[in-house]
C-alpha cells in the first residue's frame, strides 16, 4: 500500500532523554577492540560483569542501551516520520501507520555489537528496505544509501545491493513488541547480516545517493561494510 503522506510533512522536534557521555566514551572504546578481537571480548566482559547490572553495561547476555548524542530522542507514534529521497522517482514520507500497512518480514536473529556482546534469538518486523525502495522507485546512476537519525548526530551507509538483502528491514518490532524508544524506537534499521552499529536507532530519513558516504562509526574507524563474520560480504560491481 503507497503510503499516505507522499509529499514533505515538517518534522516536530523531538523530546530527549539524557544519558551520560562517559557510556558513550565507554563504548566507542570498547567498540574498536571488539573488531579486533571479536567473542573474546565477549567472553572477558561477561565473565566480569555478568548479566545483572541493567543495560549500560557491556557484557552478559542482555542488550546494552546507548546512544551517541547523550540522549534518546522521544518520538510519538502518530508524530513519526520517515523521508524517502534522493535519486528516487517518487520521493516518499512514511507514516508509522504506513510502514504498518506494507508486507511484514518478520524473523528471529542473534544481534552482535562489535564489542563483542551478543543476544541471541532476537524477533525482529518490519518492512524490506528493498520494498520501500521500490515503492520509491531508484534512478539510474544510484549506487548507495545514506541513513539518518532522529538523534541528529548518527548516520550510516549501505550500498544498494546491501540494502536489498532480505534481512535488512526497517523495524517497528522486536522482542514480540514495538520497538520502544532505548532500542531505536518507534522505527529503527536492522541490518541482519552485519554488527549492530549499522542498524541504526530512531530511523527519520533514507537518502539514496550516487556514492557511498561513511557514516558516524566509519568516520571514528569502523569498517564500512560491517559483516559480522568478516568476510568483504557480495561485491558490487558498480563498487569495482
Amino acid at each position: 500500500m503507497p503510503p499516505s503522506s507522499k509529499g514533505p510533512i515538517e518534522k516536530k522536534a523531538a523530546p530527549r532523554i539524557a544519558v551520560g557521555r562517559r557510556v558513550f566514551l565507554g563504548m566507542g572504546a570498547l567498540g574498536a577492540v571488539g573488531i579486533v578481537f571479536g567473542a573474546k571480548v565477549q567472553n572477558v566482559l561477561g565473565n566480569a560483569f555478568g548479566s545483572g547490572l541493567g543495560g549500560l553495561l557491556p557484557g552478559g547476555d542482555r542488550f546494552r542501551l546507548y546512544t551517541v548524542s547523550e540522549n534518546y530522542p522521544v518520538i510519538s507514534r502518530t508524530d513519526y516520520r520517515l523521508e524517502v529521497s534522493g535519486l528516487v522517482h517518487h520521493p516518499q514520507t512514511f507514516t508509522l501507520d504506513d510502514l504498518e500497512a506494507m508486507p511484514s518480514s518478520s524473523f528471529s536473529q542473534e544481534f552482535q555489537c562489535v564489542t563483542g556482546w551478543t543476544v541471541p534469538n532476537v524477533h525482529w518486523e518490519g518492512v524490506k528496505l528493498s520494498d520501500i525502495l521500490d515503492t520509491a522507485g531508484v534512478k539510474d546512476g544510484a549506487v548507495a544509501l545514506t541513513f539518518e537519525s532522529y538523534d541528529g548526530t548518527d548516520t550510516e551507509s549501505l550500498t544498494l545491493q546491501q540494502a536489498r538483502l532480505p534481512e535488512v528491514i526497517v523495524a517497528y518490532r522486536m522482542l514480540g513488541a514495538p520497538v520502544t524508544t532505548p532500542h531505536g524506537g518507534p522505527v529503527r534499521l536492522y541490518v541482519g547480516p552485519m554488527f549492530g552499529y549499522k542498524s541504526l536507532k530512531w530511523l527519520s530519513a533514507i537518502r539514496v545517493v550516487d556514492r557511498v558516504i561513511p557514516g558516524f562509526w566509519e568516520l571514528r574507524g569502523y569498517p564500512v561494510d560491517g559483516w559480522r563474520d568478516g568476510s568483504t560480504g557480495p561485491t558490487d560491481p558498480s563498487l569495482s
